[in-house]
């Protein structure tokens, strides 16, 4: 059990708190995805299963048989919408990769559990349909932030035949987890969170990467220099349970908090954006630099 106060884990989680401008920041994001939604080829709001949450957006890129970029948004699985991450797109949908942005059911209209299982059918759906849009089954991506880190670090362990026969042995091909939570144990103790999270000993066992034996595709940790302790913990905390080949990537970016990290990655010259291009194996667009 640890020493730290409640108050304490809440001002290490709560960024909204810890970032001054935060509210200017999520309201950046917002009108900067609406002009995305104005001026990219995309579809809106494919449905991926029954659900009134399960749509995805899906940005198109001239190339052919592109490499498939999924980016799970972050929101500590109760806040925020693929819409208000459309930004992130157009740097790699200009290099040559396709992007899919997937909503889920947020916390606490539904527990934390069923979230993951959602996003199993997503990418499910990528993998059966993602070619009539040009992209490439076979080279299937994952960045996820914050809780989306979590998100995508799970679903990279995921035994994708026990979801379907059809669906191949490694649907994710690497991931990364930008300021990712890979370790809910402390979320248990903040009260910001716990609150709509309701988290018990048992669901933290069952849905932390950290307790997951280590997949076969790689996993970039990242995480802003600006970020609290205890998200630099969580960071360095997955390259520690799975190791250093499968967590080849473990850095902390210098200056950025836990919402300008995530401009890094929108930013052709940004090293989150860097890697993410790596995984997705963009070698050509790599040649022109």
């Amino acid at each position: 059990m640890s020493s730290r106060s409640p108050e304490w884990f809440d001002a290490q989680y709560n960024n909204r708190a810890r970032v001054a401008d935060s509210a200017v920041l999520l309201e950046r994001w917002q009108r900067a995805s609406q002009l995305v939604r104005e001026q990219v080829a995309c579809e809106l709001d494919l449905a991926y299963g029954a659900g009134p949450d399960e749509r995805l957006d899906l940005f198109r890129t001239e190339s052919a048989k592109a490499p498939v970029l999924v980016f799970l948004h972050g929101g500590y699985w109760r806040a925020l919408d693929k819409a208000d991450h459309s930004f992130i797109a157009p740097a790699f949908t200009d290099e040559g990769a396709l992007v899919v942005l997937p909503n889920y059911s947020l916390c606490p209209g539904v527990s934390m559990e069923r979230i993951p299982l959602q996003l199993t059918q997503a990418l499910a759906w990528v993998w059966r349909n993602i070619a009539d849009f040009g992209g490439d089954p076979n080279q299937i991506v994952l960045a996820g932030h914050s809780a989306g880190g979590h998100l995508a670090a799970m679903l990279s362990c995921c035994d994708w035949k026990a979801v379907a026969p059809d669906l191949p042995r490694q649907l994710v091909k690497g991931v990364l987890s930008l300021s990712g939570l890979h370790d809910l144990a402390p979320l248990r103790q903040t009260p910001y969170l716990q609150r709509d999270l309701q988290l018990g000993a048992d669901a933290v066992r069952r849905l932390s990467p950290v307790n997951f034996p280590a997949p076969d595709s790689p996993l970039y940790a990242l995480v802003g220099g600006a970020e609290s302790e205890e998200f630099l913990q969580q960071n360095s905390a997955i390259r520690r349970a799975w190791g250093e080949r499968a967590v080849p990537v473990c850095e902390t970016l210098p200056g950025l908090n836990h919402f300008t990290v995530l401009h890094d990655l929108a930013d052709p010259q940004g090293r989150s954006h860097q890697l993410a291009r790596k995984l997705l194996d963009l070698r050509w667009y790599s040649a022109l630099l």
